[in-house]
């Protein structure tokens, strides 16, 4: 199959399989994406929601987490892991917000990564679910499947990323990346793929390439 028409039927199977994806962090507000996507890291979104449902009760604005005693908000998200740096990204992040953007949460990546924490990946997560800004979110379940299915060579998430705005139109790139998050999760797990029930099976270069 010519490599362009075994892109598109790829993003076609990926569209029929996941028709309507959204992220699983809970939350209400592109402060709470931003607070739970920088939680996420190395935790289950299971775990954040679980945490953030607690948290978002007591805590409702940037400068509620300003506020609050680093060591107790240490203490609100240790079970998401390594908390200590979490705590002070999240703080951080907060308090930029508040004295650079008036408490609300910047809706350009530009903007976003300037805040403590706050990377490409946690940026384009903000951006395309709290402000339906598309982003190709580069994460490990999108490292890993974009790999696999050979539409890039890269390993590095930033180039990763490029290879992968190439290939999709912008309007879907937000919906895109989370379709292979999805199939990540649900198939084509890191340890033992289950490449014979994966709808891309014939498309799929791996594990031969």
């Amino acid at each position: 199959m010519i490599e362009n028409k075994r892109i598109q039927e790829i993003l076609r199977i990926l569209k029929a399989t996941y028709p309507d994806v959204k992220t699983a962090l809970r939350h209400e507000s592109p402060l709470q994406l931003l607070i739970a996507t920088i939680l996420s890291a190395q935790c289950t979104d299971d775990r954040v929601n679980d945490v953030t449902k607690k948290l978002f009760k007591q805590l409702k604005t940037a400068q509620d987490f300003v506020e609050i005693p680093l060591a107790k908000l240490e203490a609100l998200i240790r079970p998401t892991g390594f908390f200590k740096n979490k705590a002070k990204s999240v703080k951080g992040s907060c308090r930029a917000i508040v004295e650079n953007h008036g408490g609300k949460v910047p809706a350009t990546l530009e903007e976003l990564v300037k805040l403590p924490g706050v990377g490409r990946k946690t940026a384009n997560v903000v951006l395309g679910s709290a402000f339906g800004v598309p982003g190709i979110v580069v994460d490990t379940h999108v490292n890993r499947v974009s790999r696999r299915l050979g539409l890039t060579g890269n390993t590095d998430p930033i180039k990763i990323e490029t290879d992968l705005m190439k290939i999709v139109s912008r309007k879907s790139w937000s919906e895109f990346s989370l379709q292979l998050v999805f199939h990540g999760r649900k198939t084509c797990k890191a340890r033992k793929p289950e490449c014979a029930l994966c709808p891309l099976n014939k498309m799929c270069p791996y594990p031969t390439q």
